[in-house]
């Protein structure tokens, strides 16, 4: 039974924007920003606190968090693999944080350069400090439905690596399906062992559309009673490890399906459908949000 209300994790400027081939400017993010808070989506990724030598696409994330809107209703969590990382981010204002671990060894060892245990212990200061601020941490697992270099990942494993998360305090673990291979009765599988561990509430989907099969899988999750979603404005981003992965689900076609269900986002379709457009334009290429595409052409005609 699909949740009557559902919560929406915009990570395109973050997710999106990394993989850009040459870095966005700092006003272009922010009023993409501002675009998607007129929206009213109430989670918007706004940058990561990783080196700029290996993502200078994030480098201005002191400049993005000192001029976010201020607007107490919404959140705008941070990505930061590291303890520099998360002190950099407090000191700009972060109120919440993000870590990052994969559910396969050999995408660890060639993403982060360690293995999967390794990559939690090194949030453990991360855990400490934010404990001792009060500031919430939110849990990546990537791969949890197929690896470049393993193939099929096990949801034991999966369900493993989620916990680790969650026991050391992360409020909520985003299950990602980087390289888009997932299926729904693949995706079921996954969620029904994760939640003999973890609560449903605190358990959300992160979907690449590489297969085509990410708003399958998203309906897949929301029938067992997944509330949180991770997508990205006109499908931005993919993952730069994993060749040929393209396309995180564009949210306009996630709250088109959702508003189909009668289940509540909080989001204006056609303003989301503007962000979209604008992000799209300035960086010169197809929308990748189908919805936005269908509704653009009624539009113009």
């Amino acid at each position: 039974m699909a949740a009557s209300s559902v919560k929406i994790i915009e990570v395109g400027v973050r997710d999106g924007l990394q993989n850009e081939p040459t870095p966005v400017p700092t006003e272009i993010k922010l009023k993409l920003i501002e675009k998607l808070v007129a929206s009213g989506l109430s989670v918007i990724e706004a940058t990561s606190f990783v080196s700029p030598k290996w993502v200078p696409q994030m480098a201005d994330h002191q400049q993005i968090m000192q001029q976010l809107p201020q607007n107490s209703n919404v959140n705008f969590p941070v990505l930061t693999p590291n303890i520099k990382g998360f002190e950099n981010a407090v000191s700009a204002g972060a109120k919440e944080v993000a870590v990052f671990a994969a559910a396969s060894e050999s995408f660890s060892k060639k993403n982060i350069n360690c293995t999967i245990d390794e990559s939690i212990q090194r949030f453990t200061p991360i855990f400490e400090q934010a404990k001792a601020k009060e500031i919430k941490v939110r849990g990546y697992v990537s791969c949890v439905l197929g690896c470049p270099y393993e193939g099929e990942i096990s949801p034991d494993k999966v369900s493993e690596v989620a916990n680790k998360l969650y026991q050391n305090g992360c409020y909520e673990i985003s299950l990602g399906d980087t390289i888009g291979v997932g299926t729904a009765g693949k995706t079921k599988t996954l969620i029904e062992t994760i939640k003999n561990l973890i609560p449903i509430n605190r358990i959300s989907v992160h979907f690449h559309d590489t297969y085509g099969q990410a708003l399958a899988n998203i309906y897949a999750a929301l029938e067992l009673g997944i509330s949180s979603i991770d997508s990205s404005v006109a499908g931005l981003g993919g993952c730069p490890y994993a060749k040929g992965a393209s396309g995180n689900v564009a949210t306009e076609d996630v709250v088109y399906m959702l508003n189909g269900m009668g289940v509540k986002t909080g989001v204006n379709l056609d303003k989301l459908i503007d962000a979209g457009e604008y992000i799209s334009q300035y960086l010169n290429r197809n929308n990748h949000s189908k919805v936005a595409n269908a509704i653009l052409a009624k539009r113009n005609t």
